[in-house]
């Protein structure tokens, strides 16, 4: 069992860290920095911007020890009741080797769990903090949900956000009856402006029946392939190697995977290469069942599809499909670790256990 965190109450103080990309310390970013704190208000929380939080783009990229040191003061500082990812990325493997080192960090994480969230290249700090036995949850950030250009948070998001005050004895997550498309402009000119939205179609079946019981983990596939091939950096593979992040065939025998795929929305083939290798470690063989996100935009919607029934055909794994996980808005958020109900005749995913301490 991991160690669960408290649910944020209506004053806390909430450590915004930027622990991959540098983009919320940017001047063309200066209007969602505004928006978020305004909806991060609304909802009854005090934003707290670490050091280096909004140190920009280029500083943050050079500087994953400050980076890592940022994520330390919020576990040290009493009054920060939880943190929030400012956004993804694609190198906060670079924390780790500070984070993992340094036994005043270990210690304040176990001694004072506090509630992590977010969400894509985030995925390595939550497999770092799964490795040290506290449960986080793979759902919104900053500048993603809470910077919203909307007047209003998503309804959805918000109802997920709103969850982290509360703690139900278990949690039904719902299918979001609508999905937006990814926005094409950013500009302060949209401030106000609505998504372009649609009806959605709920969970989809592609494989399974009756109900079943995991733990879960997972994360954006696009992280867990980086952990297992030097596709981006030559060093990350051997640092998630030597930090132990991702789960040995043995341990993944009680789980259900969640996965889904980032913004950059890689070709079926692509895909194809980062499904086989979570089977060629033994992973994919192995768990219980499959939780998959909707993609963002639902690009290759039909085609991962077909590449998730191939791929586990083998195993013959359950797979539970346009889940509102990782990158396509709304978000939901799963809490590591956590025992999931899975049933295939609703369909419904239901966290049988309270999320928070």
């Amino acid at each position: 069992m991991l160690m669960k965190p408290q649910h944020f109450q209506v004053g806390d103080k909430i450590a915004i860290v930027s622990l991959s990309a540098g983009t919320l310390g940017e001047n063309f970013a200066s209007h969602e920095l505004k928006q978020g704190i305004k909806h991060m208000k609304q909802l009854g929380l005090q934003p707290v911007f670490m050091p280096h939080a909004l140190s920009g783009i280029k500083y943050i990229k050079s500087h994953p020890a400050e980076r890592a040191a940022d994520l330390k003061a919020a576990f040290l500082e009493p009054d920060i009741k939880g943190i929030i990812a400012a956004i993804g990325g694609d190198d906060t493997y670079k924390t780790l080797p500070y984070l993992m080192a340094d036994q005043e960090f270990k210690t304040a994480v176990f001694e004072h769990p506090k509630l992590f969230s977010g969400f894509s290249d985030t995925t390595n700090n939550h497999l770092m903090f799964y490795r040290l036995g506290m449960q986080t949850f793979y759902g919104p950030s900053f500048l993603t949900d809470f910077s919203e250009l909307e007047n209003e948070l998503l309804p959805y998001t918000k109802k997920t956000l709103n969850h982290y005050f509360e703690n139900s004895p278990a949690t039904i997550i719902p299918a979001s009856e609508t999905w937006y498309e990814e926005r094409t402009d950013y500009s302060i000119s949209q401030v106000g402006k609505k998504r372009i939205n649609h009806q959605d179609t709920g969970y989809e079946v592609l494989r399974g029946h009756g109900k079943i019981l995991g733990r879960l983990w997972g994360g954006c596939i696009d992280s867990l392939y980086d952990n297992l091939v030097p596709n981006r950096y030559e060093d990350e593979p051997p640092i998630a190697s030597q930090y132990h992040l991702m789960l040995t065939e043995e341990e993944a025998q009680d789980k259900i995977l969640f996965i889904e795929t980032c913004e950059e929305k890689p070709a079926p083939e692509f895909y194809r290469k980062e499904v086989a290798k979570l089977a060629e470690v033994g992973i994919l063989g192995n768990v219980r069942a499959i939780l998959v996100g909707k993609p963002q935009d639902k690009k290759y919607f039909s085609e991962y599809k077909k590449v998730l029934l191939e791929e586990t055909a083998t195993f013959n794994t359950p797979i539970l499909y346009n889940v509102n996980i990782g990158h396509a808005y709304p978000r939901a958020a799963l809490p590591y670790g956590a025992l999931t109900q899975i049933d295939f005749e609703k369909p419904e995913i239901k966290v049988m256990e309270p999320w928070f301490a």
